[in-house]
């Protein structure tokens, strides 16, 4: 009997186990499905723009067990999906390796790729760019490495995006006109079409708001329209926080003088700050409809800063702060899971590189993580739950920015001075 029932048990055994590796290659078959079309705009697939970096240069590039360390940490909360800017640089592809092996160590592990592909203009980055035309050697060899990149994973790159604010006028070190990236944009979808690359790949160009119509007249011609017919989905950017300093209109408004209560001014204003995201989303939609075009728009960026000591500070627009943050991430995930949007949430890591000079600078606190692992305000909840029990970042725990005392917290919360 002893030796009957350890057969039976082993059977049992071996029929949960067969189920469950099953259930795995099910999922992990679905995984693989998955095309950009069944990601994009489906709230189930959260969306973060992410670098990995943790030192004032990118020299030091993080390491493939600091990735999978953080991109575990990122599922950890509900992303699935992350944009990478660059392939010229060693971390988009050690990002989607990263993703990789940890999809062999569990194939459950689901996690996509908006891979971005540099685009600079000849002289960029020099005293004399030229924007009438383009660095084609390095643009050729920047878009053949995302398309290497993306045959070798099919499975895990869903998007390329050709350029990164590569076509606003602001960006004076380095854009180019709209017919740069038509072409760009129209030699991958020729691949696409013969085969070369995944048939439900989706091709893009991710962009300033302006850039996509949405701005000025001067953005306006026939390469803009050709390119809006070309992409299989405009990706917009939406900076409300800049405009805190640049176009303030919507930020220091009358409602808010007869508040008297600092939370009440704060929810005012930050949603304003959304109510002024939907407003360039439907400038863009409004371009489109105007030219014809009839193509999804995602929100390839959009994120807040927590700290500033310049134009967003305590003795600028006070819009950068931990609880100005958490009230514009929530409200833009509301509204765009709500509309079917997908949104690249700028960004999961502080990232020091940006403004290395300046530790203090706002490129360098837009994370919803510290660099070195703390959960700002808008994650304490997270933490609170216990997501993150067992996850570290090089080999810290995460807890919480301020350890968790609203009190050290609001000590940083300023108001815009009232106009």
């Amino acid at each position: 009997m002893k030796m009957r029932s350890i057969g039976f048990l082993s059977i049992l055994c071996n029929l949960l186990l067969g189920s469950m590796l099953f259930s795995c290659n099910i999922k992990s078959s679905a995984m693989q499905s998955k095309t950009a079309s069944e990601i994009l705009g489906n709230p189930e697939y959260q969306a973060i723009s992410f670098g990995g970096y943790r030192k004032e240069s990118r020299e030091f590039q993080p390491t493939l067990d600091q990735l999978k360390e953080d991109l575990r940490i990122l599922q950890a909360m509900g992303i699935n999906m992350v944009r990478t800017y660059n392939v010229q640089l060693p971390h988009a592809s050690n990002v989607v390796k990263a993703i990789a092996e940890l999809q062999k160590e569990d194939p459950s592990f689901e996690m996509y790729v908006m891979l971005g592909a540099w685009i600079d203009c000849e002289g960029a980055w020099t005293s004399s760019p030229n924007h009438e035309k383009e660095d084609y050697a390095s643009n050729k060899v920047e878009i053949e490495r995302a398309v290497e990149l993306t045959r070798a994973y099919p499975d895990i790159i869903k998007i390329i995006a050709v350029g990164n604010e590569a076509m606003v006028h602001w960006a004076a070190s380095y854009f180019v006109k709209p017919g740069v990236i038509l072409g760009w944009v129209t030699y991958l979808q020729s691949l696409k079409a013969n085969g070369n690359l995944p048939e439900g790949l989706w091709i893009t160009s991710s962009d300033n708001f302006a850039s996509w119509g949405g701005g000025g007249s001067e953005y306006h011609n026939e390469d803009l329209v050709q390119l809006a017919k070309a992409v299989d989905y405009v990706s917009m950017h939406t900076y409300p926080f800049h405009d805190t300093h640049y176009n303030p209109s919507f930020w220091n408004i009358e409602k808010v003088k007869t508040y008297k209560d600092t939370s009440d001014v704060n929810s005012l204003l930050m949603k304003s700050a959304v109510n002024y995201s939907k407003m360039q989303y439907k400038q863009v939609s409004d371009y489109l409809k105007s030219i014809g075009v009839n193509k999804p728009i995602h929100i390839g960026e959009t994120g807040w800063a927590s700290k500033s000591d310049g134009f967003y500070g305590p003795d600028g627009s006070k819009a950068a702060d931990e609880l100005k943050q958490s009230l514009y991430y929530k409200g833009m995930r509301e509204w765009t899971d709500a509309e079917g949007i997908s949104c690249f949430y700028f960004e999961a890591f502080d990232e020091p590189w940006k403004s290395s000079a300046n530790p203090n600078d706002s490129e360098n606190h837009f994370g919803l993580f510290t660099r070195d692992g703390k959960a700002k305000y808008t994650l304490w909840p997270l933490v609170d739950s216990g997501v993150f029990e067992g996850l570290s970042r090089d080999g810290k725990p995460i807890t919480k920015s301020y350890n968790g005392e609203s009190e050290l917290l609001n000590k940083d919360v300023h108001l815009p001075v009232l106009k």
